[in-house]
């Protein structure tokens, strides 16, 4: 009879980015202040690489960092700066080199849809209809969008009912997707996409970053001229690559995978919403299959495409309530989930603080709220830009004290990304669904690279349950919970999942 409550397999740990890889999401005002200002900064994420190398990430995705009037920054002021709270150019570069020497890669939101109503562009184009700048952006006469100005329903990426903007005038508009403060750039001036091309080269080649995310990707020209938006992307890909050959450029288009498929040709990353918003339902039903079964169709879909594609999965990032709340702050829950996004196919995404087990819902804000470091008296670098209402020293453990805890979050998501890492079939191999019959809790796949084949099971719901285990399996690499083997049979306790070879 064999048992497991944890371990991993004993291979050798790997980097499998982009195409498999884990990247980190930071938001830099949150997570590490090295000044005393409150804000977090460049230097206090330097200060803090040890960490992101210790939880086993390859990348860093680093949310907005160019100028801007707001807190978030997805309104860009300088395309070409970094933001004063957040340091200089010269930290930024001293980052990336460091981060470099620890085998860890940097990607930078890149919003190109917009900019802030305060860029000096839009300054320019507001003041009169022949300013040589009033073509980057998209203006009306009042009289000719009368019926317009209204946006008569909400997407899935924003909840605005307003696309045209009075500047102030009463007689223009201009147009704006999100909100009046982030003005759309005008893609079908030649101008305007050299001037974005020429941002990327700075970045790429003056800077050194290793890609882009790329914010709003589905907005670049309206909703209704898709075409433009998958050529658009091409050609920007076909630019970023002449410049670096190997850039990784990722992609935000929030929709279901019919929609967000013609993108593959430009943005060869995608991030996965279905992943996120089925992982929940999962737990929400206790339908294990329902999961697996979503995610093979999207990766059977994708790869009918195009077989480059990179499945870039998340369980949690900056626009989404945590996933501690998502999951009824339950801990099991929580461990089970990113069991499931680390043992699945995809280069998957992980929101800082998650490891932690912090917790916030909307306003987003309060979903990017400050790390905690250490307890509160000893915690030198905690940022204090917002009171936080929902990651507090009462409802969260701070890193310092998880590291010495042997049931902690942290040390948990080091094992299973750990176990990831160490194991091709995991990192690499290809998904194949467990076709015996199965009680609906259960989730059962087959993950199988070369010579190297795993047979991965969840229980999602909250009692105990056996499964016989296919033939020459028996095994047990990795178990989460309480997890046993015995004459062909596993036994998994509730929310526990095990990794058989």
């Amino acid at each position: 009879m064999l048992s497991s409550c944890g371990g991993v397999g004993s291979g050798e740990v790997e980097n499998h980015w982009p195409h498999a890889g884990i990247t980190y999401e930071i938001f830099i005002q949150s997570f590490y202040d090295s000044d005393g200002d409150g804000i977090g900064d460049i230097n206090g994420v330097l200060k803090k690489l040890d960490h992101v190398k210790e939880l086993g990430a390859n990348a860093i995705w680093f949310m907005p960092i160019m100028p801007s009037p707001t807190y978030h920054k997805y309104d860009v002021t300088d395309y070409k700066d970094i933001h004063p709270d957040y340091g200089t150019m010269d930290d930024f570069k001293r980052l990336i080199e460091e981060a470099h020497k620890k085998d860890i890669k940097i990607v930078i939101d890149m919003i190109i849809n917009h900019t802030s109503t305060q860029h000096p562009w839009f300054l320019e184009s507001q003041k009169s209809r022949d300013n040589p700048y009033r073509d980057y952006y998209v203006w009306a006469q009042k009289d000719t969008i009368a019926d317009f100005i209204n946006k008569k329903t909400i997407t899935l990426d924003s909840d605005n009912i307003r696309q045209w903007h009075d500047p102030g005038f009463g007689e223009d508009y201009y147009y704006g997707f999100f909100w009046g403060g982030m003005p759309d750039l005008n893609f079908d001036n030649p101008k305007v996409r050299e001037e974005i091309y020429d941002i990327g080269r700075f970045w790429l080649e003056e800077v050194g970053v290793d890609g882009f995310r790329l914010d709003a990707a589905k907005h670049i020209f309206p909703d209704d001229r898709p075409e433009d938006n998958h050529a658009f992307w091409k050609e920007f890909r076909e630019k970023m690559t002449a410049i670096k050959p190997d850039i990784y450029l990722v992609g935000e288009v929030y929709d279901r995978k019919e929609i967000v498929a013609p993108y593959l040709p430009g943005l060869p990353a995608l991030f996965n919403f279905d992943f996120h918003y089925t992982l929940i339902e999962v737990f929400r039903k206790a339908d294990g299959m329902l999961f697996a079964k979503k995610q093979k169709e999207v990766l059977d879909f994708y790869q009918g495409i195009t077989k480059d594609f990179i499945d870039a999965t998340f369980s949690s990032n900056h626009d989404q309530e945590r996933l501690l709340n998502s999951l009824e702050e339950n801990p099991k829950k929580l461990k089970q989930a990113v069991t499931i996004l680390m043992t699945m196919p995809g280069a998957p995404y992980l929101y800082y603080g998650e490891e932690i087990g912090m917790l916030g819902k909307k306003p987003d804000e309060h979903i990017r709220e400050p790390f905690l470091w250490d307890l509160k008296n000893n915690d030198k670098g905690r940022t204090k830009w917002i009171q936080p209402i929902y990651s507090t020293d009462e409802t969260v453990t701070p890193l310092a004290i998880q590291k010495s805890m042997s049931t902690s979050y942290f040390n948990h998501y080091k094992e299973i990304i750990k176990l990831r890492n160490s194991n091709r079939a995991l990192a690499l191999g290809d998904l194949t669904l467990y076709e015996g019959g199965l009680e609906q809790q259960l989730m059962a796949y087959f993950r199988e690279y070369k010579n190297q084949s795993l047979f991965v099971v969840h229980n999602v719901g909250d009692t105990e349950i056996s499964l016989d285990l296919p033939k020459d399996y028996d095994h047990l690499l990795y178990g989460l919970g309480t997890v046993t083997i015995d004459e062909g049979v596993l036994v998994l306790s509730p929310y526990s999942s095990a990794v058989v070879k």
